[in-house]
């Protein structure tokens, strides 16, 4: 006799939830920008630097091929205590079990991908405008990656930058976290942290640095250096 076994997305196990308070720093795999050097190696320094949270982008690969990726990237994060979230495809998230999804303007619609993905795991959204925000706020988000910011070669249909005061103005619209993304360096994440949003997000910055380690507690250190002054400020929400 067959036994009824609930396999819903919310209890296959306890995802690992999105950082709490500020200081994050969000790390996004890309291929072309790691040219011949080990995706998985590049991670497992990134994740010694201290990333916050680990994207799984790919869009040019299979289904097969960024499960094969993942599977090797989430032994990584959960020893870390770092979810994993997944780019689009809300199909290879469940077959591994990763803690979340991440999807874009032109991708499944939030509230569907909620639907699918249950309450518990993670539900990233990006957003260029105050009515993105706060649609994908209203169809359950849990945060948001707002840009691109300041031009980004990894994404070249990322659209023209939106620049600092669209992301004060987004931060200020929302209850949610929201992350700055697009053409983050060093020397400008700092920038993005003063206007409100509780990290950054990066893709070349780590990924494509000679040392990715050095280069993510680099810009741990100015996100966190950025979070001090907005405390003693009194501007820290």
């Amino acid at each position: 006799m067959m036994t009824s076994v609930d396999l819903s997305p919310s209890v296959l196990s306890d995802p690992v939830p999105f950082p709490s308070g500020g200081g994050i720093v969000y790390v996004i795999t890309d291929r072309r920008t790691a040219g011949d050097r080990s995706l998985v190696e590049i991670v497992r320094a990134a994740l010694r630097g201290g990333a916050h949270v680990i994207q799984l982008r790919d869009k040019d690969a299979s289904a097969r091929d960024m499960i094969a990726l993942g599977q090797a990237l989430l032994p990584l994060t959960r020893d870390a205590g770092v979810p994993l979230i997944v780019n689009d495809r809300i199909d290879v998230a469940l077959a591994l079990d990763a803690d979340g999804v991440h999807v874009g303007q032109d991708d499944i619609p939030a509230d569907m991908a909620r639907q699918i993905i249950g309450p518990d795991r993670i539900l990233g959204v990006s957003a260029a405008t105050v009515e993105q925000a706060q649609q994908a706020e209203r169809a359950g988000a849990t945060y948001l990656g707002v840009g691109d910011i300041f031009g980004t070669p990894s994404k070249p249909d990322a659209g023209p930058p939106i620049g600092l005061a669209a992301l004060a103005d987004i931060v200020q619209a929302v209850r949610l976290p929201v992350l700055g993304i697009g053409g983050i360096t060093i020397a400008n994440a700092a920038s993005v942290v003063r206007t409100g949003a509780v990290g950054v997000a990066v893709i070349s910055a780590v990924i494509g640095a000679p040392d990715p380690e050095a280069a993510t507690r680099a810009l741990c250190e100015a996100v966190a250096s950025a979070l001090d002054v907005r405390m003693r400020e009194g501007t820290l929400l």
